[in-house]
């Protein structure tokens, strides 16, 4: 079977195409892909405080991220969710006027700390954002960009990575056979599951989401949300929602937060059924939103 690739068409193999290999996570220049429960990456966030331009966001959030389960932050709108997931990958920091202090302990550095490199960090969390947002170049080079920041050049190696992360969303199928076009004429929901094969090439332990599935349709959104069940056999992710119901649907873990503080943690089934604080009961009765 011929594929194009840009200019010129490469010839897939049964020798190229070798999902053993791909789980040596030969495609990851600096680790291996982890599976071992000793050598699992965590987050761990100590009296992290968020100002922007002196209105105080985030007041003194303690909290961990479990591995290899779904975390939904859930609470009403301005209470700090999306404030709280962009400070688990330092996206604040380019905002005039923020300041933070506290700590977010990535692998046991601190994301904060003065001096501290954090792009080697930064490959360990994946982002998936509210709006698809595809790189301005073919469907290819978007999943491709991140592994040759990275180092990765090897051709027959990123064919490999483009065809399993393709796989992986459930988009292969779809683009195949026009892996040169254009990112941008793909559907809403093509570009969402384009970009979240992008953020996962680079082999990352974490993903993060911020409202992911609410400029999707039902099904986009549904698809989107089979992927994240599947995805957390391997990766923890943390999920900014507005929609309680799709958090009863997927959570295992649950945030609840109110005007910039985390007023209640635990296991979904906990927090849905019998939580313990009286703002999380109202809140959950649907008292205010």
């Amino acid at each position: 079977m011929n594929i194009p690739f840009l200019s010129k068409k490469l010839k897939w193999t049964a020798a190229e195409w070798n999902e053993t290999e791909l789980k040596k996570g030969f495609f990851r220049p600096n680790q291996k892909f982890c599976t071992e429960e000793s050598s699992r990456s965590n987050i761990r966030v100590e009296h992290l405080n968020v100002s922007i331009q002196g209105n105080r966001i985030l007041k003194d959030v303690s909290t961990e991220i479990p591995d290899r389960k779904i975390t939904c932050i859930i609470g009403p709108s301005g209470c700090g969710k999306s404030t709280l997931l962009k400070s688990l990958n330092r996206l604040q920091e380019h905002t005039e006027g923020v300041e933070v202090t506290g700590k977010v302990l990535v692998d046991e550095e601190d994301l904060y700390a003065p001096g501290v490199e954090i792009t080697h960090i930064r490959r360990k969390i994946g982002l998936l954002s509210q709006r698809p947002c595809p790189l301005p170049m073919s469907i290819y080079d978007n999943v491709a960009y991140g592994c040759r920041i990275h180092g990765l050049r090897n051709r027959k190696k990123l064919n490999l990575v483009v065809r399993h992360y393709l796989q992986a969303v459930g988009l292969w199928e779809e683009v195949k056979d026009r892996l040169h076009s254009p990112a941008g004429r793909m559907s809403i929901g093509q570009q969402q599951r384009l970009c979240l094969a992008r953020g996962l090439a680079v082999e990352p332990q974490f993903i993060l989401a911020d409202e992911a599935t609410s400029a999707l349709d039902p099904i986009s959104s549904r698809t989107i949300e089979d992927l994240f069940l599947k995805l957390k056999e391997e990766y923890a992710i943390v999920l900014v929602t507005h929609t309680l119901r799709q958090a009863l649907r997927i959570a295992d873990y649950v945030i609840f937060m109110y005007m910039g503080e985390i007023i209640e943690a635990g296991p979904a089934e906990q927090i849905f059924k019998n939580p313990q604080q009286e703002l999380t009961q109202k809140y959950l009765q649907g008292v205010f939103s």
